[in-house]
């Protein structure tokens, strides 16, 4: 078995840890895939390990995924996880963590990985497709894609359509598209419910709306979301478009943003059993959120 271990170097407890897993995982008999970049992070396992130089490469080259960082490292690696039906553990580093998995302190328990004896929940993904003049450009969330004003300008004016019919008309500083997995995140800060990652379906909670009466929808996963911004001159407001808070484009009147379930979806693997609102109520007494 071949166990990819990617780790979030921004962070020195995370690096501190990745030699403790690469230490766990060869006296299981596994091989440890790396990045070539995160080669001396090995030290006593240096001839041990298989360094790819990207990774799209180490993610090809292994069974599993283990990430070591927050929620964020999981996000960035989960479409690749995703594109290539890689399962993934999360090990948590963040302030948070609604999706990596384990703790630190448990690691001994990953010797389960070897036997099959731990549990997987299909997280469903979101395609986000930008259609201007020059071209089209296709992005996949795992959280959320956000359109939002610039930080000087004023409210947006935002028309959604859902299946081509006209169906929703903003005054706000933006929207927020999210899969039940980003629930938790953005959205929950704008207001929106949590959802559990189990039901799949499209929520859109609005951000600031100058409304008294404006409140998340949830759409079926079967639906098909499109959004556009009055951008225009004269209305001295610009617009963003960010997909999982990694990905950042401007927005202009000619563009159209689609938003739909992608029909790949990641895997995530928990060691033990979990139920989802006592995680969830139990990291936010921890966080004191």
């Amino acid at each position: 078995m071949k166990v990819a271990v990617i780790t979030n170097t921004s962070k020195p407890q995370a690096v501190d840890f990745q030699p403790k897993v690469i230490d766990k995982l060869v006296n299981m008999g596994v091989t440890p895939v790396v990045l070539e970049s995160d080669r001396c992070i090995a030290k006593n396992h240096i001839n041990d390990v298989l360094c790819f130089a990207s990774h799209t490469e180490v993610v090809k080259n292994c069974d599993i995924l283990i990430t070591i960082g927050g929620d964020g490292t999981i996000i960035h690696m989960a479409r690749h996880a995703a594109k290539h039906n890689k399962p993934l553990l999360g090990i948590n580093f963040g302030r948070v963590g609604f999706v990596a998995t384990l703790e630190p302190q448990d690691l001994d328990s990953i010797d389960k990985l070897l036997t099959g004896n731990y549990f997987t929940q299909q997280r469903m993904l979101l395609k986000v497709t930008v259609e201007t003049p020059t071209g089209v450009e296709r992005l996949y969330a795992i959280n959320d894609a956000v359109i939002s004003r610039g930080s000087m300008s004023r409210m947006m004016d935002l028309s959604v359509s859902v299946n081509g019919k006209k169906t929703c008309q903003y005054r706000s500083d933006g929207v927020i598209f999210s899969t039940p997995t980003g629930s938790t995140a953005y959205a929950l800060s704008a207001g929106g419910p949590v959802i559990c990652p189990d039901i799949e379906c499209i929520l859109l909670t609005p951000i600031c709306p100058h409304s008294l009466f404006s409140r998340s929808v949830i759409f079926k996963a079967g639906d098909k979301l499109t959004v556009t911004a009055a951008t225009g001159e004269g209305t001295e407001t610009e617009a963003f478009l960010t997909v999982d808070g990694q990905y950042h484009l401007p927005l202009t009147d000619d563009t159209r943003v689609t938003i739909e379930k992608y029909e790949k979806s990641f895997s995530l693997i928990s060691i033990e059993p979990q139920n989802f609102y006592t995680v969830l109520n139990n990291k936010l007494n921890e966080r004191g959120i």
